[in-house]
Protein backbone atom coordinates (compact mmCIF):
# COMPACT_ATOMS: atom_id res chain seq x y z
CA UNK A 1 0.00 0.00 0.00
CA UNK A 2 1.54 3.30 -0.99
CA UNK A 3 1.67 5.86 1.88
CA UNK A 4 -1.10 8.41 -0.25
CA UNK A 5 -3.14 5.26 0.02
CA UNK A 6 -2.55 5.28 3.63
CA UNK A 7 -3.62 8.80 4.32
CA UNK A 8 -7.02 8.17 2.36
CA UNK A 9 -7.97 5.35 4.07
CA UNK A 10 -6.85 6.79 7.59
CA UNK A 11 -8.93 10.07 5.97
CA UNK A 12 -11.60 7.90 5.00
CA UNK A 13 -11.84 5.92 9.15
CA UNK A 14 -11.58 9.87 10.32
CA UNK A 15 -15.07 10.70 8.36
CA UNK A 16 -17.08 6.82 9.29
CA UNK A 17 -16.18 8.29 13.05
CA UNK A 18 -18.25 11.30 12.20
CA UNK A 19 -20.75 9.74 9.99
CA UNK A 20 -24.29 10.50 11.05
CA UNK A 21 -26.29 7.44 9.41
CA UNK A 22 -23.61 5.01 11.84
CA UNK A 23 -23.29 7.62 15.32
CA UNK A 24 -26.64 9.57 15.46
CA UNK A 25 -29.44 6.45 15.60
CA UNK A 26 -27.83 5.81 19.37
CA UNK A 27 -29.03 9.43 20.48
CA UNK A 28 -32.55 9.13 19.04
CA UNK A 29 -35.01 9.58 22.17
CA UNK A 30 -38.42 7.58 22.53
CA UNK A 31 -41.60 9.65 20.77
CA UNK A 32 -43.39 11.99 22.32
CA UNK A 33 -46.83 12.37 23.68
CA UNK A 34 -47.19 15.03 20.78
CA UNK A 35 -45.62 14.99 17.80
CA UNK A 36 -42.04 15.23 16.64
CA UNK A 37 -40.75 18.26 14.23
CA UNK A 38 -36.90 17.98 12.97
CA UNK A 39 -35.48 20.95 12.26
CA UNK A 40 -31.53 21.66 11.27
CA UNK A 41 -28.79 23.20 9.29
CA UNK A 42 -25.30 22.43 8.16
CA UNK A 43 -23.15 20.77 5.52
CA UNK A 44 -24.38 16.77 7.68
CA UNK A 45 -27.99 18.40 8.00
CA UNK A 46 -29.57 16.13 4.92
CA UNK A 47 -27.37 12.46 6.28
CA UNK A 48 -28.54 13.52 9.56
CA UNK A 49 -32.00 13.97 8.50
CA UNK A 50 -31.98 10.51 6.95
CA UNK A 51 -30.32 8.39 9.85
CA UNK A 52 -33.47 9.87 11.88
CA UNK A 53 -36.03 8.99 9.40
CA UNK A 54 -34.43 5.87 8.81
CA UNK A 55 -34.17 4.72 13.04
CA UNK A 56 -37.70 6.59 13.82
CA UNK A 57 -40.89 4.27 14.41
CA UNK A 58 -43.05 4.69 11.40
CA UNK A 59 -45.94 4.94 12.97
CA UNK A 60 -45.17 7.90 15.43
CA UNK A 61 -45.49 11.26 14.06
CA UNK A 62 -42.32 12.73 12.16
CA UNK A 63 -41.79 15.69 9.78
CA UNK A 64 -39.75 18.86 9.38
CA UNK A 65 -37.65 20.52 7.45
CA UNK A 66 -33.60 21.17 7.31
CA UNK A 67 -31.00 23.30 5.22
CA UNK A 68 -28.09 22.02 3.71
CA UNK A 69 -25.00 23.35 0.95
CA UNK A 70 -25.96 23.23 -2.55
CA UNK A 71 -25.20 19.41 -4.15
CA UNK A 72 -25.10 18.48 -0.53
CA UNK A 73 -29.81 16.87 -0.50
CA UNK A 74 -30.38 13.84 -0.32
CA UNK A 75 -33.76 12.17 -0.61
CA UNK A 76 -35.83 11.67 2.05
CA UNK A 77 -39.23 10.89 2.67
CA UNK A 78 -41.09 12.49 6.19
CA UNK A 79 -38.16 15.77 6.40
CA UNK A 80 -37.96 17.73 3.57
CA UNK A 81 -34.37 19.29 2.43
CA UNK A 82 -33.68 22.22 1.17
CA UNK A 83 -30.24 23.04 -0.40
CA UNK A 84 -29.12 26.96 0.11
CA UNK A 85 -25.60 29.25 -0.05
CA UNK A 86 -22.86 28.57 1.86
CA UNK A 87 -20.08 29.89 3.14
CA UNK A 88 -22.17 32.60 1.98
CA UNK A 89 -25.88 33.10 3.18
CA UNK A 90 -28.57 33.45 0.49
CA UNK A 91 -32.22 33.79 0.02
CA UNK A 92 -32.85 30.38 -0.41
CA UNK A 93 -31.45 29.48 3.11
CA UNK A 94 -33.12 33.06 4.78
CA UNK A 95 -36.77 31.62 3.63
CA UNK A 96 -35.97 28.12 4.74
CA UNK A 97 -34.64 29.26 8.13
CA UNK A 98 -37.84 31.50 8.35
CA UNK A 99 -40.22 28.56 7.30
CA UNK A 100 -37.99 26.68 10.41
CA UNK A 101 -38.76 29.26 13.13
CA UNK A 102 -42.49 29.25 12.44
CA UNK A 103 -42.60 25.79 12.93
CA UNK A 104 -40.94 26.39 15.89
CA UNK A 105 -43.76 28.37 17.37
CA UNK A 106 -46.27 25.69 16.19
CA UNK A 107 -45.06 23.30 18.61
CA UNK A 108 -46.54 22.96 22.22
CA UNK A 109 -45.37 21.18 25.46
CA UNK A 110 -46.33 17.82 24.14
CA UNK A 111 -43.92 18.21 21.25
CA UNK A 112 -40.29 17.38 20.68
CA UNK A 113 -38.36 19.73 18.75
CA UNK A 114 -35.56 17.36 17.43
CA UNK A 115 -32.80 19.30 16.35
CA UNK A 116 -29.80 18.83 13.72
CA UNK A 117 -26.83 21.02 14.08
CA UNK A 118 -23.80 20.69 12.35
CA UNK A 119 -21.10 22.96 10.70
CA UNK A 120 -21.74 25.18 8.08
CA UNK A 121 -25.01 25.94 9.92
CA UNK A 122 -24.46 29.68 10.51
CA UNK A 123 -24.55 30.63 6.64
CA UNK A 124 -27.36 28.45 5.79
CA UNK A 125 -29.56 28.92 9.30
CA UNK A 126 -29.56 32.62 8.24
CA UNK A 127 -32.39 34.87 9.27
CA UNK A 128 -31.32 38.43 9.62
CA UNK A 129 -32.74 40.83 12.59
CA UNK A 130 -35.25 43.26 11.63
CA UNK A 131 -33.54 46.41 10.68
CA UNK A 132 -30.84 44.17 8.48
CA UNK A 133 -31.15 43.25 5.47
CA UNK A 134 -29.93 40.22 3.53
CA UNK A 135 -27.33 42.08 1.60
CA UNK A 136 -25.60 43.75 4.36
CA UNK A 137 -25.70 40.09 6.45
CA UNK A 138 -23.74 38.60 3.15
CA UNK A 139 -21.53 41.74 3.06
CA UNK A 140 -20.20 41.06 6.77
CA UNK A 141 -20.19 37.62 6.34
CA UNK A 142 -18.30 37.55 3.63
CA UNK A 143 -15.55 40.36 5.30
CA UNK A 144 -15.79 38.33 7.84
CA UNK A 145 -14.27 35.33 6.21
CA UNK A 146 -11.37 37.04 4.81
CA UNK A 147 -10.51 38.86 7.76
CA UNK A 148 -8.26 35.39 8.93
CA UNK A 149 -10.65 35.67 12.62
CA UNK A 150 -11.16 32.38 14.36
CA UNK A 151 -15.10 31.00 13.77
CA UNK A 152 -15.92 31.67 17.65
CA UNK A 153 -15.32 35.52 16.76
CA UNK A 154 -17.25 35.56 13.29
CA UNK A 155 -20.10 33.52 15.23
CA UNK A 156 -20.16 36.04 18.28
CA UNK A 157 -21.01 38.72 15.22
CA UNK A 158 -23.18 36.56 13.37
CA UNK A 159 -25.36 35.47 16.65
CA UNK A 160 -25.97 39.19 17.32
CA UNK A 161 -27.47 39.48 13.67
CA UNK A 162 -29.56 37.27 13.48
CA UNK A 163 -33.24 36.29 14.43
CA UNK A 164 -32.82 32.22 14.63
CA UNK A 165 -29.04 31.84 16.06
CA UNK A 166 -27.65 32.47 19.49
CA UNK A 167 -30.32 30.07 21.27
CA UNK A 168 -33.51 31.83 19.55
CA UNK A 169 -34.66 29.33 18.17
CA UNK A 170 -34.96 26.86 21.25
CA UNK A 171 -36.32 30.36 22.42
CA UNK A 172 -38.86 30.38 19.91
CA UNK A 173 -40.52 27.39 20.76
CA UNK A 174 -43.14 26.01 23.69
CA UNK A 175 -41.72 21.91 22.90
CA UNK A 176 -39.18 20.16 24.46
CA UNK A 177 -35.65 20.45 22.87
CA UNK A 178 -32.95 18.05 22.25
CA UNK A 179 -29.90 19.09 19.54
CA UNK A 180 -28.07 16.34 18.38
CA UNK A 181 -24.54 18.27 17.20
CA UNK A 182 -21.67 17.11 14.86
CA UNK A 183 -18.78 19.79 16.29
CA UNK A 184 -17.23 21.81 13.83
CA UNK A 185 -15.28 23.57 16.08
CA UNK A 186 -12.08 23.05 18.74
CA UNK A 187 -13.49 22.96 22.17
CA UNK A 188 -17.12 21.50 20.71
CA UNK A 189 -19.10 23.92 22.53
CA UNK A 190 -22.98 24.11 21.23
CA UNK A 191 -22.86 27.66 21.49
CA UNK A 192 -20.02 27.92 18.17
CA UNK A 193 -21.51 25.48 16.15
CA UNK A 194 -23.44 26.77 13.10
CA UNK A 195 -23.77 29.48 15.69
CA UNK A 196 -25.47 27.53 18.53
CA UNK A 197 -29.44 27.80 17.55
CA UNK A 198 -30.52 26.16 20.55
CA UNK A 199 -27.34 26.83 23.08
CA UNK A 200 -27.18 29.47 25.10
CA UNK A 201 -25.25 32.62 24.08
CA UNK A 202 -22.38 34.39 26.42
CA UNK A 203 -21.04 36.96 24.08
CA UNK A 204 -22.77 40.09 23.83
CA UNK A 205 -23.30 43.01 20.94
CA UNK A 206 -20.00 44.41 22.69
CA UNK A 207 -18.16 41.27 22.08
CA UNK A 208 -19.42 41.60 18.11
CA UNK A 209 -18.12 45.67 18.26
CA UNK A 210 -14.94 44.35 19.67
CA UNK A 211 -14.73 41.33 16.79
CA UNK A 212 -14.96 44.12 14.12
CA UNK A 213 -12.38 46.47 15.39
CA UNK A 214 -10.14 43.66 16.27
CA UNK A 215 -10.00 42.57 12.56
CA UNK A 216 -10.48 45.40 11.06
CA UNK A 217 -13.98 44.52 9.71
CA UNK A 218 -15.41 46.90 7.22
CA UNK A 219 -18.87 45.77 8.03
CA UNK A 220 -22.21 47.89 6.07
CA UNK A 221 -22.23 51.06 8.29
CA UNK A 222 -26.37 49.73 9.27
CA UNK A 223 -25.03 46.76 11.19
CA UNK A 224 -22.47 48.77 13.21
CA UNK A 225 -24.96 51.34 14.52
CA UNK A 226 -27.37 48.39 15.27
CA UNK A 227 -24.73 46.84 17.13
CA UNK A 228 -23.92 49.50 18.88
CA UNK A 229 -27.72 50.11 20.03
CA UNK A 230 -27.66 46.80 21.33
CA UNK A 231 -24.37 47.68 23.28
CA UNK A 232 -26.31 50.79 24.49
CA UNK A 233 -29.09 48.52 25.77
CA UNK A 234 -31.81 49.67 23.22
CA UNK A 235 -32.05 46.06 21.71
CA UNK A 236 -32.76 42.89 23.57
CA UNK A 237 -29.77 40.63 24.17
CA UNK A 238 -29.68 37.10 22.80
CA UNK A 239 -30.90 34.44 25.45
CA UNK A 240 -27.98 33.85 28.21
CA UNK A 241 -26.48 30.85 30.10
CA UNK A 242 -28.72 30.65 33.32
CA UNK A 243 -32.13 31.79 31.43
CA UNK A 244 -35.13 29.59 31.38
CA UNK A 245 -35.87 28.58 28.63
CA UNK A 246 -32.69 26.27 28.40
CA UNK A 247 -34.71 24.17 31.28
CA UNK A 248 -36.25 22.22 28.59
CA UNK A 249 -33.43 22.35 26.77
CA UNK A 250 -30.69 19.48 25.84
CA UNK A 251 -27.82 20.13 23.35
CA UNK A 252 -25.48 16.64 23.01
CA UNK A 253 -22.63 16.76 21.07
CA UNK A 254 -22.48 13.51 19.10
CA UNK A 255 -19.69 13.99 17.06
CA UNK A 256 -16.26 15.65 18.21
CA UNK A 257 -12.74 15.78 16.34
CA UNK A 258 -11.41 14.06 19.01
CA UNK A 259 -13.21 10.84 17.77
CA UNK A 260 -11.98 10.80 14.75
CA UNK A 261 -8.18 11.46 15.55
CA UNK A 262 -8.74 8.16 17.31
CA UNK A 263 -10.01 6.15 14.12
CA UNK A 264 -7.34 7.59 11.86
CA UNK A 265 -5.11 6.43 14.85
CA UNK A 266 -6.10 2.64 14.96
CA UNK A 267 -5.86 2.90 11.25
CA UNK A 268 -2.70 3.34 11.48
CA UNK A 269 -1.76 1.30 14.37
CA UNK A 270 -3.39 -1.78 12.50
CA UNK A 271 -1.07 -1.03 9.48
CA UNK A 272 2.46 -1.29 11.72
CA UNK A 273 2.54 3.00 11.69
CA UNK A 274 2.73 4.47 15.18
CA UNK A 275 0.29 7.12 15.48
CA UNK A 276 0.78 10.18 17.82
CA UNK A 277 -1.93 12.87 17.99
CA UNK A 278 -1.28 16.33 18.59
CA UNK A 279 -4.19 17.39 19.30
CA UNK A 280 -7.43 18.03 18.29
CA UNK A 281 -7.35 21.86 18.90
CA UNK A 282 -4.91 23.11 16.29
CA UNK A 283 -5.73 26.57 15.99
CA UNK A 284 -4.25 29.72 14.01
CA UNK A 285 -2.95 31.03 10.52
CA UNK A 286 -2.77 28.26 8.24
CA UNK A 287 0.75 28.90 6.52
CA UNK A 288 2.65 29.58 10.10
CA UNK A 289 1.05 26.32 11.49
CA UNK A 290 2.34 24.45 8.17
CA UNK A 291 5.89 25.55 9.37
CA UNK A 292 5.98 24.32 12.89
CA UNK A 293 4.39 20.74 11.14
CA UNK A 294 7.58 20.87 8.96
CA UNK A 295 10.40 21.53 11.31
CA UNK A 296 8.42 18.74 13.51
CA UNK A 297 8.45 16.35 10.38
CA UNK A 298 12.16 17.00 9.80
CA UNK A 299 13.05 16.21 13.26
CA UNK A 300 11.24 13.10 13.03
CA UNK A 301 13.15 12.33 9.80
CA UNK A 302 16.30 13.42 10.68
CA UNK A 303 16.93 12.39 14.18
CA UNK A 304 14.23 10.12 14.70
CA UNK A 305 13.05 12.61 17.80
CA UNK A 306 10.53 13.11 19.30
CA UNK A 307 9.04 9.82 17.07
CA UNK A 308 10.70 7.28 15.73
CA UNK A 309 9.67 6.48 11.81
CA UNK A 310 7.40 5.17 10.56
CA UNK A 311 4.92 7.62 12.27
CA UNK A 312 2.20 9.46 11.82
CA UNK A 313 1.32 12.55 13.18
CA UNK A 314 -1.98 13.52 13.31
CA UNK A 315 -4.19 16.18 14.83
CA UNK A 316 -7.27 18.39 14.21
CA UNK A 317 -8.77 22.02 14.60
CA UNK A 318 -9.53 24.78 12.60
CA UNK A 319 -6.78 27.16 11.28
CA UNK A 320 -7.69 30.81 9.62
CA UNK A 321 -6.55 32.63 6.45
CA UNK A 322 -6.15 35.76 6.12
CA UNK A 323 -6.94 36.72 2.86
CA UNK A 324 -4.97 38.71 0.62
CA UNK A 325 -5.09 37.34 -2.87
CA UNK A 326 -7.61 36.52 -5.09
CA UNK A 327 -6.89 33.10 -5.60
CA UNK A 328 -9.08 29.85 -4.95
CA UNK A 329 -8.47 27.30 -1.89
CA UNK A 330 -9.26 26.47 1.76
CA UNK A 331 -7.78 26.24 5.07
CA UNK A 332 -6.42 22.49 4.38
CA UNK A 333 -5.03 23.91 0.66
CA UNK A 334 -3.40 26.65 2.42
CA UNK A 335 -1.72 24.85 4.44
CA UNK A 336 -0.30 21.93 2.41
CA UNK A 337 0.74 24.76 -0.01
CA UNK A 338 2.83 25.97 3.01
CA UNK A 339 4.27 22.87 4.29
CA UNK A 340 4.88 21.73 0.52
CA UNK A 341 7.14 24.77 0.52
CA UNK A 342 8.68 24.16 3.76
CA UNK A 343 9.25 20.53 3.40
CA UNK A 344 11.04 21.43 -0.04
CA UNK A 345 10.82 17.86 -1.13
CA UNK A 346 12.23 16.42 1.93
CA UNK A 347 12.39 12.55 0.88
CA UNK A 348 9.91 10.13 2.74
CA UNK A 349 7.20 12.33 4.20
CA UNK A 350 4.01 12.49 2.85
CA UNK A 351 1.23 14.81 4.06
CA UNK A 352 -2.60 15.28 3.85
CA UNK A 353 -4.95 17.78 4.97
CA UNK A 354 -8.85 17.59 4.33
CA UNK A 355 -12.10 18.02 6.15
CA UNK A 356 -14.38 15.15 6.64
CA UNK A 357 -17.90 17.79 5.78
CA UNK A 358 -16.14 17.35 2.18
CA UNK A 359 -15.50 21.20 1.27
CA UNK A 360 -12.59 23.26 1.80
CA UNK A 361 -13.52 26.25 2.73
CA UNK A 362 -15.86 27.42 -0.78
CA UNK A 363 -14.26 24.71 -3.03
CA UNK A 364 -15.60 21.26 -4.88
CA UNK A 365 -12.61 18.96 -2.34
CA UNK A 366 -12.23 17.91 1.02
CA UNK A 367 -8.44 19.02 0.47
CA UNK A 368 -4.91 17.74 -0.55
CA UNK A 369 -2.46 15.14 -0.45
CA UNK A 370 1.24 16.03 -0.94
CA UNK A 371 4.34 13.65 -1.87
CA UNK A 372 7.66 14.58 -2.19
CA UNK A 373 7.48 15.17 -5.38
CA UNK A 374 4.38 16.94 -5.93
CA UNK A 375 5.93 20.71 -5.55
CA UNK A 376 8.71 19.60 -8.36
CA UNK A 377 5.79 18.12 -10.27
CA UNK A 378 3.34 20.73 -10.18
CA UNK A 379 6.83 24.13 -11.12
CA UNK A 380 7.43 21.34 -13.91
CA UNK A 381 4.18 22.83 -15.53
CA UNK A 382 5.21 26.32 -14.87
CA UNK A 383 3.25 27.04 -12.24
CA UNK A 384 4.87 28.99 -9.35
CA UNK A 385 4.16 27.57 -5.80
CA UNK A 386 5.66 30.74 -4.20
CA UNK A 387 3.50 33.36 -6.51
CA UNK A 388 0.36 30.72 -6.24
CA UNK A 389 0.56 30.92 -2.04
CA UNK A 390 0.55 34.25 -2.22
CA UNK A 391 -2.30 34.85 -3.93
CA UNK A 392 -4.22 32.38 -1.70
CA UNK A 393 -4.51 30.07 -4.61
CA UNK A 394 -3.69 26.55 -3.42
CA UNK A 395 -6.64 25.11 -5.60
CA UNK A 396 -4.82 25.82 -8.67
CA UNK A 397 -2.12 24.46 -7.37
CA UNK A 398 -3.48 21.09 -6.15
CA UNK A 399 -6.04 20.32 -8.87
CA UNK A 400 -3.12 20.08 -11.39
CA UNK A 401 -1.78 17.42 -8.94
CA UNK A 402 -4.98 15.75 -9.75
CA UNK A 403 -5.68 15.24 -6.12
CA UNK A 404 -8.79 13.59 -5.08
CA UNK A 405 -11.65 14.64 -2.88
CA UNK A 406 -13.72 12.81 -0.22
CA UNK A 407 -17.11 13.54 1.46
CA UNK A 408 -16.93 13.89 4.60
CA UNK A 409 -17.04 16.76 9.01
CA UNK A 410 -14.13 18.47 10.28
CA UNK A 411 -10.78 19.90 9.19
CA UNK A 412 -8.00 17.46 9.91
CA UNK A 413 -4.11 17.06 9.14
CA UNK A 414 -2.07 14.28 8.95
CA UNK A 415 1.74 13.44 7.69
CA UNK A 416 3.48 10.61 7.54
CA UNK A 417 7.15 10.39 7.76
CA UNK A 418 9.42 7.35 7.17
Amino acid sequence: MTPKELLLESFGAAVAAADPLKILPAHLPPPPAGRTLVLGAGKAAASMALAVEQNWPAAAPLDGLVITRYRHGLLTSRIKVVEAGHPIPDESGEKAARECLRLAKSLGPDDLLLALVSGGGSALLSVPVGGITMDELKATTKELLRCGAPIQDMNTVRKHLSAIQGGRLAAATKARVLALVVSDVTGDDPTHIASGPCAPDPSTYQDALDVLARYSVKAPKNVVEFLERGARGEIPESPKPGDKVFARVENRVIATAQQSLQAAARYFQGHGITPAILGDSVTGEASEVAKVYGALARQVKRYGEPFKPPVALISGGECTVTVRGRGRGGRCGEFLLALALDLAGLDGVHALAADTDGIDGSEDNAGASLAPDSLARAESTGLSAKRLAANNDSYSLFSVLATSSSPARRERTSTTTG
